[in-house]
């Protein structure tokens, strides 16, 4: 397996850092979207997400967990709904390579577990190694690795609001460095009642995977500005460009302006 959890704050930094001097200085990445497939409660196919993105609405959370039949049973048990999210969304695209480079994103990761965890310590109550290592950010890029048989370089990266972006210039740095293709996949949880009063940007669970491949397709660069919030996650309002072809697509986080778009040819 290749990279640990990496912070992305020295890049961050980078970033913040022409945003406060004012530059107009802007950095582009070039790739393409070979495929892509996605999951949320009650949207399992890409036929349900197109339909969703005509007339997006709030979708309901019933606890609803992904099919991951494709996995043995004893493997299953050991993958939380986080994980399963991931396995259902990114499989698929896997299934043709026998090695594929990945970049997993998720500000938030295994919250709940990490919460159970937190509680068994408030009541001193004995930890489960199990449960603890399984907890770290990284923990699934391990359970990719070790199902799949793939010692590909993998990196899990906990960023925050426009973690996708950076998602994409990690995985355009993989591409240039001579990848064939990589496999990028975005998740969040739904973060436990104790933390939603401060988690603010998961109105539902959701994961979207992409195969990205060398290619002029798509561009997207950075550069300083500011704006409003969308409504929806970054991940989920570009699988709406993705669905409906429109572009181009800008993110607003913080300082930091990304613009998205497609050569269509």
């Amino acid at each position: 397996m290749g990279s640990p959890t990496i912070s992305l704050s020295e890049r961050e930094t980078a970033v913040d850092k022409d945003a406060r001097k004012g530059r107009e200085a802007f950095r582009v990445m070039h790739f393409r979207i070979e495929k892509w497939n996605a999951w949320a409660p009650g949207l399992e196919s890409p036929d349900d997400w197109r339909a969703w993105c005509r007339a997006p609405v709030p979708v309901v959370d019933a606890q609803q967990q992904p099919d991951v039949g494709f996995l043995p049973a004893m493997h299953r048990r050991r993958l939380s709904r986080l994980a399963r999210m991931v396995f259902h969304a990114a499989w698929p695209l896997a299934e043709p390579h026998a090695a594929l480079p990945l970049v997993f994103a998720s500000r938030h990761g295994e919250t709940p577990r990490t919460l159970a965890l937190l509680s068994d310590l408030g009541r001193d109550d004995p930890l489960s190694p199990t449960q603890f290592s399984l907890s770290v950010h990284n923990a699934i890029i391990g359970q990719w690795s070790i199902l799949r048989s793939d010692t590909s370089e993998m990196t899990a990266l906990a960023a925050e609001g426009d973690g996708l972006e950076h998602a994409v210039l990690e995985a355009c740095t993989l591409l240039d460095d001579g990848a064939p293709a990589v496999l990028l996949v975005i998740a969040e949880e739904t973060p436990p009642d104790l933390y939603a009063p401060y988690i603010d940007d998961v109105p539902f669970p959701y994961a979207l995977a992409l195969l990205l491949t060398p290619g002029d397709d798509w561009s997207l660069q950075w550069r300083a500005g500011q704006g409003q919030r969308t409504d929806w996650p970054h991940a989920v309002n570009l699988l709406r460009t993705l669905v409906t072809g429109q572009t181009p697509l800008e993110h607003h986080w913080k300082n930091r302006l990304w613009i998205w778009s497609h050569n269509k040819r």
